[in-house]
């Protein structure tokens, strides 16, 4: 990405988002806060326990969390359970941007092991034809709609964890070209590896084994010396701090900056777009801000334009007075070109009349062979008329219709005179009208 790239986005970093992770039996809320300068957690909140109290009593709980930051119009960026979700890269080489969702489409069914069940799911681009895909049931995404729902709580994106670590890697520019992050969703589960390089542009999955040999096999599978050094999520997440905003986690995080911007770094989202809840109008104050501009540049551009233009026809019509005389003459000359062409052709063309009148009377001496033979033979440009004798003149026909230079053959008079028929043959010739 270059320098001019990279500040462009810089300018269209703004929104704010709210990222919830679902993390065991609790949720994990934070705010995030992009701004061209830098991306900020405003604020986390851990909600305990939200599996067995009412939807109602923890859903206020966060409504008061937002309300307190000032941020009540949000709908949430939700990450979904590890273990509920299937992902998958998919190379598509060659296919248009406007097609991926098309093609996704058509492999589904090849890419879970749901069978007859229905499956939903949400793809963000890699780069280079590739996309990262993830699938889950549609039951299991409309459970946790619906409890989100009863619980008031908003949301505009059931996504994943590489999908919204990869998406806010790149809120600000390109990440490190090579790196493994390592973590645990619970204390005692598995170690999820998180990493992308050169060789594989992200790589995500969990261990049942020691973090060392975790992050071994993790740059083994990225392609990346042994030696590297794993790192934490939040040590490779734009962050900065605001002044008690509460720990939280890097997932929830992620997830916020991800649905802060979801146009400048668009992440994988699992709910279909009619259960989608809008989302903070912030986004959309970039948008407004180029619309501005472009207004003003325009404006401007329409009265530089008006000047411009006069100035230009006037010179324009300038060196048209000065070229008119030389275009006279050109088009003198090309007039006589074409007279000279006209007059070649129609020589041409009666050159080749006698060649194909000799033609056409030796295909007749031919096809008509004694004792047959004509007293007279009428030859014009399209047609041929003969008048002859012959013992039987009735398959003359089909002989000379059978020469490639002539067709359409009919008699027009045809007699008998002792052992001999008189016939007139009338016949066009190929190729003439």
């Amino acid at each position: 990405m270059g320098a001019r790239e990279f500040e462009f986005r810089k300018l269209l970093a703004f929104g704010t988002g709210v990222g919830i992770e679902i993390r065991g039996a609790d949720l994990e809320v934070t705010i995030a806060r992009v701004r061209p300068s830098g991306a900020q957690a405003a604020g986390s909140l851990t909600i305990r326990g939200y599996r067995e109290r009412p939807a109602a009593e923890w859903g206020a709980e966060y409504h008061a969390f937002l309300k307190r930051l000032g941020e009540t119009r949000l709908s949430a960026t939700v990450l979904l359970p590890r273990g509920e979700i299937i992902m998958r890269q998919l190379a598509l080489a060659g296919v248009a941007a406007r097609d991926l969702e098309s093609a996704i489409a058509l492999q589904l069914d090849s890419l879970h092991p749901y069978g007859d069940d229905e499956a939903v799911y949400g793809w963000s681009p890699l780069g280079n034809g590739m996309v990262l895909v993830g699938i889950m049931r549609r039951t299991v995404l409309e459970r946790y709609a619906a409890l989100f729902a009863e619980a008031g709580v908003p949301v505009v994106s059931f996504t994943f964890s590489a999908a919204a670590i990869h998406a806010a890697l790149r809120l600000f520019g390109a990440p490190p070209a090579g790196f493994v992050t390592v973590g645990r969703n619970d204390p005692d589960g598995p170690v999820e590896i998180y990493g992308e390089s050169p060789a594989r542009p992200v790589f995500s999955a969990e261990f049942d084994a020691p973090e060392e040999r975790a992050v071994l096999l993790g740059a083994a599978e990225l392609r990346l010396p042994p030696e590297t050094q794993a790192v934490t999520l939040a040590e490779v997440l734009p962050r900065r701090r605001a002044e008690g905003a509460g720990e939280g986690t890097a997932l929830a995080y992620a997830a916020a900056l991800a649905g802060a911007c979801p146009r400048l770094a668009p992440a994988a989202n699992l709910l279909p777009r009619e259960m989608r809840h809008s989302h903070s109008r912030a986004m959309f104050i970039p948008t407004a801000v180029l619309a501005a501009l472009l207004l003003i540049t325009s404006a401007a551009a329409l009265g530089y334009g008006k000047l411009a233009d006069r100035s230009y026809l006037s010179k324009l019509q300038e060196e048209i007075a000065q070229l008119e005389p030389e275009a006279r003459k050109a088009a003198a000359l090309d007039r006589q070109i074409d007279l000279a062409r006209n007059r070649v052709r129609l020589l041409e063309e009666f050159r080749g009349r006698t060649r194909a009148d000799l033609e056409a009377l030796q295909e007749l001496t031919n096809l008509l062979p004694p004792p047959i033979w004509s007293n007279s033979l009428d030859l014009t440009r399209e047609a041929v008329t003969i008048n002859g004798e012959a013992d039987q003149a009735a398959g003359l026909i089909k002989i000379i219709d059978a020469s490639p230079l002539f067709r359409n053959a009919e008699f027009s008079v045809i007699a008998r005179t002792g052992s001999n028929e008189l016939f007139r043959i009338h016949t066009l010739r190929e190729g003439r009208r």
